[in-house]
């Protein structure tokens, strides 16, 4: 059980505090639904497919399910830094006639000879050093090495490469066998081009968490101008690209009106059955026309975050169903709502699929923040200045029903109860996509 946090009741005006011992008991801190939803995503890996092998070109967004090592060194040859020649000792060196360019395997050089090399050539057997060919001078009847010449390469003026100049051992990257990237790495681009250098083909990555997503309300509206008491959807289009994001895969979506029956099959029929986490929008409060919390009661879930001390986001829901699945119950305002899915779906969905923990990112503050006491803030933030000077600031129009300051954030600003002085220590998260 997590211990009660002190919270805020709904209704009780902005600005106004309530009293200790009048605070509802359910809020859990924002550090402690985080933890909640990070042990309840783990708790999926059982009720999920086992991993799966997949070619490099379908790995990216995946996450690893083993460890990645390195099948042969890397590079698994010593080779050029730069283009210019191979040279044995020091020079003037020989030219010898048809000197092999560049790749393959190039025959040995004796003391006193060159060769010209390419980036990334594999060097003969007793190369001591790369002379860049800026840093060369060739003399002679071919001028350049060809066949029947006796050319001579000479270091300009001041140029002569000490021993071992520009060249890339072999292993100098990673040895045969080393850990390259650990089981849990969410495969971007750059990982991928990595298991492609290490050698491999496939990689194994774990089955994606299937996801659906419930979008509830009679008063939303998914195209055109809304009318006086209808809202334009800020969800269909969005979350679907928050869960691939996090890692998960959308599975399922509904759109439902606000009555019981539609809310229970939306959480409980076949479609929701195939799902591991449901995330629904709207319908979290306590009015006759929210449905959420009662339904989820009715079919036996176990809350286990109802209700966070942080703003926005506060009414989030994390349940757990009699069969394993999870229930994330996101407000119905934009920006609370996309609050708490990184509060509580990126650490579930990090967990389910064997990803280390996430956490706030140090940073400094570039303004002033009030203390709130009891409650976490998390507010859409821009970076200002540069090097030692740059800072977080919180972007402007960043209440929980408007989507501007995200729009043009860079991060998720996390305000302690405390506050925050100017200048001071802070934390941030990734926007959730």
């Amino acid at each position: 059980m997590h211990q009660a946090e002190p919270g805020r009741l709904a209704g009780a005006g902005p600005g106004r505090e309530l009293p200790a011992h009048d605070l509802p008991v359910h809020d859990l801190s924002w550090p402690a639904a985080r933890e909640a939803a990070k042990e309840a995503g783990a708790g999926l890996a059982a009720h999920l497919p086992g991993p799966e092998t997949v070619p490099l070109p379908a790995a990216v967004g995946r996450v690893l399910a083993a460890d990645l090592l390195a099948r042969y060194a890397l590079p698994h040859y010593a080779s050029s830094a730069m283009d210019g020649w191979a040279v044995a000792g020091p020079g003037p060196w020989r030219l010898p006639p048809a000197a092999p360019a560049g790749h393959g395997e190039p025959p040995p050089l004796e003391a006193g000879q060159a060769v010209p090399i390419l980036t990334g050539g594999a060097l003969p057997h007793g190369t001591t050093a790369v002379l860049r060919r800026e840093r060369g001078a060739v003399s002679g009847e071919g001028g350049s090495g060809s066949e029947g010449s006796a050319d001579v390469l000479s270091a300009t003026e001041g140029c002569a490469p000490s021993e071992g100049t520009d060249i890339r051992p072999a292993g100098t990257e990673a040895a045969e066998g080393d850990l390259l990237l650990p089981r849990g790495t969410r495969l971007n681009p750059g990982a991928v081009a990595v298991a492609a250098v290490a050698g491999a083909d496939t990689v194994q990555v774990a089955a994606p968490v299937p996801v659906r997503l419930v979008f509830t309300g009679d008063e939303v509206v998914t195209s055109g101008i809304p009318a006086p008491g209808q809202v334009r959807d800020a969800f269909g289009p969005v979350l679907p690209a928050c869960v691939a994001g996090l890692g998960g895969t959308v599975d399922s979506t509904a759109r439902i009106g606000d009555s019981m029956e539609a809310t229970l099959e939306a959480l409980d029929g076949p479609a929701a059955r195939r799902a591991r986490i449901l995330v629904t929008t709207g319908g979290t409060g306590a009015s006759p026309a929210d449905h959420v919390r009662p339904a989820a009661r009715r079919l036996g879930a176990e809350f286990l975050v109802d209700g966070i001390a942080m703003r926005p986001g506060h009414p989030a829901l994390l349940a757990r169903f009699p069969d394993g699945r999870l229930l994330l119950a996101l407000p119905g305002n934009p920006l609370a709502a996309l609050v708490a899915v990184a509060t509580l779906l990126e650490p579930a969905l990090r967990a389910a699929a064997g990803r280390p923990a996430s956490y706030p990112v140090p940073c400094r503050a570039a303004a002033d923040a009030p203390p709130l006491p009891g409650r976490h803030r998390l507010v859409p933030a821009r970076w200002i200045g540069a090097g030692a000077d740059r800072a977080l600031a919180p972007a402007e129009h960043v209440g929980s029903a408007m989507m501007r300051g995200l729009a043009t954030a860079d991060a998720l600003l996390v305000i302690p109860p405390e506050g925050l002085r100017q200048g001071a220590d802070a934390g941030w998260l990734p926007l959730p996509w």
